[in-house]
C-alpha cells in the first residue's frame, strides 16, 4: 500500500450500537474509523441508537430508536429495525454495509443488507462470550459464543484487531476474517504531557514511583491482580502510589477496600494524556480484551507495560525489550513481574525509552489505508466470492 487515497469512492453504510460522546474503546475506534473514510473522500452514513432524549443526529447519520444496556449505564442498544433500513438502502443503496456491534440493531442491518444483495462486513470489537463469565453467566458462555459465530458467519468478512484472534475466530468455525489494526494518536500521546504539578496533586515526589491503571473499571478487568501487584511493590517502596483513571461499576468497592489509591474518575483528550505520561509504570491484566486500546496508548506515553500475553500486547510488545508480557491468567507472574519492574528503575527507563519508539508505526493513517483497502476489496469481489469459502488475511507485521 502506497498510502494514497483508493480511486474508488465507496458509499459506506456504518451501523453501530455504540459511538461518541459515549466513552468506551468500541466507540473511540469506529469515530477514527469514520473520520479517516471521509478524509479519504467516501461518504460514510452512520446508523446507531438514540443515546437520550436530547440526541440530534449529525450530518450523515441516521437514530433509531434504543434501550439502556444492563449493568452499563448512559449506553444503548438500538431496537432491530429491519424494515426501516431495508426501505432507506433501497432508496439510497450504500456500495457496503459494515456492521460494527452484535446486538439487535446490528442484526437488523445484516439481515436488510442480505435481503438486497448487498455486501456486508462485520466488527469483532468485544469479547461478550469471555464478558459473561464476570457477570455470574457463566451459564450463557456457549450460548453467547454460538451466537457471535452465527452472527459473523451471515456476513462475507469479519474485521478482528489482531492476527491471534483471526486464528482463533477461524479456528472456532467463522468463516472469513480479516485484520484491521487499531492505531494510536502518537501526537496526543507522547511523554512530554508528563507534568511535575499533577504528579504533586498525587502526592507523588518526581522521583517517587506511579503506578497507574487506565480503563473501565469492571469486574471482566481483572483488577484484583492489580491491586495485589501493588501491595507487593509497596512493602518495597513505601513511596509508590497507585493511580485508577477511569469509572464504572468496580469503582465504589476500589475505594471502599483500597481508600489510600488515587481515583481521578474519566479523563478525555489531553487530559487523559497527561495522566498516562505523568505515571510510570502501567498494569494492565485484562484476559477479555479483543484489542486493549490502552496498552498502545500507554507504551506512546513512555510507560513501562506490564500486562498478559494476549489482544494488543500480544503484538505490540516484545517482551523483556519495550514492555513485559507474561503468561495469560498466571497471576503470580503478573505481580513478580511489576515488582521486579518497580525494584530495577534502571531497566524500567530503558524500557519505557524503547516502548515510545515501538509506536512510530501505529499511525492512525496506516489503519485507515488499511481499512479501506479491505472494504474496497470486499466490493470489488463481492459477487464473485464463495460466502462459504474461509478466508484468513493477515495483517502486515
Amino acid at each position: 500500500m502506497d498510502g494514497t487515497p483508493s480511486s474508488r469512492r465507496l458509499h459506506v453504510a456504518l451501523v453501530t450500537e455504540t459511538y461518541p460522546p459515549e466513552v468506551n474503546g468500541v466507540a473511540l475506534t469506529l469515530a477514527r474509523l469514520v473520520a479517516g473514510l471521509r478524509e479519504r473522500g467516501h461518504h460514510v452514513r452512520l446508523i446507531r441508537p438514540r443515546q437520550s432524549g436530547r440526541d440530534q443526529a449529525g450530518p450523515d447519520e441516521f437514530l433509531v430508536p434504543g434501550l439502556p444496556i444492563p449493568g452499563y449505564p448512559g449506553l444503548h442498544f438500538g431496537l432491530p429495525v429491519h424494515r426501516t433500513l431495508r426501505k432507506q438502502w433501497s432508496q439510497e443503496r450504500p456500495d457496503i454495509v459494515h456492521v460494527a456491534t452484535e446486538g439487535p440493531l446490528g442484526a437488523a442491518a445484516v439481515g436488510a443488507a442480505r435481503a438486497l444483495g448487498l455486501p456486508v462486513s462485520s466488527g469483532f470489537h468485544t469479547n461478550f462470550r469471555a464478558y459473561s463469565r464476570h457477570y455470574r453467566l457463566g451459564w450463557l458462555h456457549s450460548l453467547v459464543g454460538g451466537h457471535l459465530r452465527r452472527f459473523h458467519n451471515r456476513t462475507d468478512l469479519t474485521l478482528v484487531p489482531t492476527n491471534r484472534l483471526a486464528k482463533e475466530l477461524l479456528a472456532d468455525g467463522y468463516r472469513s476474517v480479516d485484520v484491521v489494526a487499531r492505531g494510536v494518536d502518537t501526537r496526543l500521546f507522547k511523554p512530554t504531557r508528563r507534568s511535575d504539578a499533577l504528579r504533586a496533586n498525587w502526592g507523588a515526589a518526581p522521583d517517587n514511583l506511579v503506578v497507574a491503571y487506565i480503563g473501565r473499571l469492571a469486574p471482566e478487568k481483572n483488577l484484583s491482580v492489580v491491586t495485589r501487584a501493588f501491595s507487593a511493590i509497596a512493602a518495597r517502596h513505601d513511596n509508590a502510589r497507585m493511580l485508577f483513571v477511569g469509572d464504572g461499576p468496580s469503582l465504589p468497592s476500589l475505594r471502599k477496600r483500597h481508600p489510600g489509591h488515587i481515583y481521578t474518575g474519566m479523563r478525555l483528550g489531553e487530559d487523559l494524556a497527561a495522566h498516562y505520561a505523568s505515571a510510570d509504570l502501567f498494569l494492565f491484566p485484562s484476559l477479555t480484551e479483543t484489542f486493549g486500546n490502552v496498552v498502545p496508548e500507554a507504551l506512546a506515553s513512555g510507560l513501562g507495560v506490564v500486562a498478559f500475553d494476549c489482544a494488543a500486547a500480544a503484538d505490540l510488545i516484545q517482551r523483556g525489550i519495550n514492555g513485559c508480557t507474561v503468561t495469560p491468567g498466571d497471576d503470580n507472574e503478573f505481580i513478580a513481574s511489576a515488582q521486579a519492574l518497580a525494584d530495577d528503575r534502571r531497566a524500567l527507563a530503558d524500557m519505557r525509552a524503547r516502548a515510545v519508539a515501538s509506536m512510530a508505526h501505529m499511525a492512525w493513517e496506516r489503519i485507515h489505508e488499511r481499512f479501506e483497502h479491505v472494504l474496497t476489496e470486499l466490493v470489488t469481489a463481492h459477487h464473485g466470492r464463495n460466502p462459504h469459502e474461509k478466508r484468513l488475511v493477515l495483517a502486515p507485521d
